[in-house]
């Protein structure tokens, strides 16, 4: 056991740091070839924070535990929104803008009740060409339907950044050190790559081993070990911004991270190798809808959330983790 848990965390930084090196030298590419920091932020930045998620649950849908894959992600997204997002504002209140309320939110609402509806549609499920399996799943049908809504929404993001951006004035000596660097970024890229790969492999294996050695199932693993683990790019991110004031970084992090998790990660494992979902509790599903609509409300509401209101969304987390852990 105690192999394993070591495994596990050498993984889980092999993940961490993978990610780090893939953002940062796909970041300095992105620059290099005049792309604007806005859609760097939204793209990049963005999915490779959510890249963590990414290995780990293709790794856990091809390695057959589809609870690992699935409880990623949701378990993820709940530590964005009640976890992340509650710590953050307790760190510094964040002003919502209403760009994020009415695009962004409204796409990561979407994305939820989208995973929701191709999570128990059984009866669409059995005129697809995968209906030879007996219980609920997410298919390969359903799955290309969640990329191409990916898709949709990286296009309009661009194009809505396009319409705002600013012209940034570069300096020759700017340049001429992004010339330079060039080689040393796609190392960096493809060192982080092979990170992500190995150690989402090692923490996928040992998060298995370590469930079934004590008695837990992996859907539980999944949901708040291995979500929390692969959502500390975005904690990272988010606290950091919270604490340096920049409030609107560390929501449309958090925001933009549970799109790319369902729409992206979940829609491209599916379609991979579709997803049965016997052992999914439907109380993930409750709390991930609970936790998305409570921070749409609350932006809405006021287009501010306070302290009070992170205290809120923390106290939802712990019970999460209370509920998640006594129905195992």
């Amino acid at each position: 056991m105690a192999i394993e848990i070591l495994l596990l965390v050498l993984g889980l930084i092999l993940i961490i740091a993978g990610a780090h090196f893939m953002v940062e030298g796909s970041s300095r590419i992105a620059s290099r070839f005049g792309i604007s920091d806005m859609i760097i932020g939204m793209t990049v930045v963005a999915i490779g924070t959510s890249a963590p998620e990414l290995v780990v649950s293709l790794m856990g849908a091809l390695k057959g535990s589809a609870g690992i894959a699935v409880g990623n992600v949701v378990g993820s997204n709940i530590c964005n929104i009640l976890l992340i997002l509650g710590l953050s504002t307790i760190i510094y209140p964040m002003a919502v803008s209403r760009e994020i309320v009415n695009r962004d939110m409204q796409f990561m609402f979407l994305s939820t009740l989208a995973l929701l509806t191709v999570s128990f549609d059984v009866q669409i499920n059995s005129l697809t060409i995968d209906d030879d399996m007996s219980s609920n799943f997410i298919s390969r049908s359903e799955g290309i339907i969640l990329v191409l809504f990916f898709l949709i929404f990286i296009v309009y993001s661009i194009a809505s950044a396009k319409r705002g951006e600013r012209t940034v004035e570069k300096t020759s000596e700017e340049d001429k050190t992004k010339k330079q660097n060039i080689l040393l970024s796609l190392v960096m890229v493809a060192g982080g790559i092979a990170a992500l790969i190995f150690g989402g492999d090692m923490l996928v294996d040992n998060a298995t081993l370590i469930a079934k050695s004590a008695g837990v199932s992996d859907v539980v693993i999944g949901s708040t070990i291995v979500a929390i683990g692969t959502s500390l790019p975005e904690l990272a991110t988010s606290v950091v911004a919270a604490i340096r004031k920049k409030v609107g970084l560390a929501l449309g992090n958090v925001v933009g991270s549970n799109i790319f998790n369902v729409f992206l990660i979940l829609g491209g494992c599916a379609t991979i190798s579709p997803l049965p979902l016997a052992n999914i509790n439907h109380i993930h599903f409750v709390f991930l809808l609970l936790a998305t609509v409570l921070l749409l409300l609350t932006a809405r509401t006021s287009f501010k959330i306070r302290r009070i209101e992170g205290a809120v969304l923390l106290a939802f987390y712990a019970l999460y983790i209370i509920v998640n852990i006594s129905v195992r």
